[in-house]
C-alpha cells in the first residue's frame, strides 16, 4: 500500500507521486494534495447564484457577441446539456451546444438556470 489516494476522476487505485503531483495511471489525472480538498467543494454558479449542474439547461441573460461571425447568440436563449468545465483558466466554463452556432464555450455569469 502506498497511501497515495484514489483518482477523483476515475476513482482507480493506481496513483503515483510525479514531484508534487499526484497521477493517475488508468486516465491521466494529475492533480496535487493541497488542491484536492478544494477540487470536491468547487461549484460553478450561474448570474444568481443558483449551482449548475451537468446536463442543466440555462438561458442566455445578455447579447453576446461570437467571435468570427456577425451575428449574435441573443438574450433569452435557451442552452439545453450543458457540461461544466472545472477550473477553466480562460473563464468559459461552461461548453454546450447552441441551435444555430454549434458548440459554444459559455461564462457562467452570462446564463441563469431555468
Amino acid at each position: 500500500m502506498s497511501g497515495l489516494p484514489n483518482c477523483p476522476s476515475c476513482g482507480s487505485e493506481y496513483t503515483y507521486e510525479d514531484r508534487d503531483l499526484i497521477v493517475c495511471s488508468l486516465c491521466a489525472h494529475e492533480w496535487s494534495l493541497d488542491a484536492e480538498s478544494t477540487t470536491n467543494e468547487e461549484t460553478i454558479t450561474d448570474s444568481n447564484g443558483n449551482p449548475l449542474n451537468d446536463g442543466d439547461t440555462v438561458i442566455v441573460i445578455k447579447d453576446l457577441k461570437v467571435k468570427g461571425s456577425s451575428s449574435a447568440v441573443k438574450k433569452g436563449t435557451k442552452v439545453k446539456g450543458i457540461r461544466l468545465i472545472l477550473n477553466a483558466k480562460d473563464g468559459h466554463d461552461i461548453d454546450c451546444k447552441i441551435d444555430g452556432f454549434g458548440a459554444m464555450k459559455l461564462k457562467s455569469e452570462f446564463v441563469k438556470k431555468s
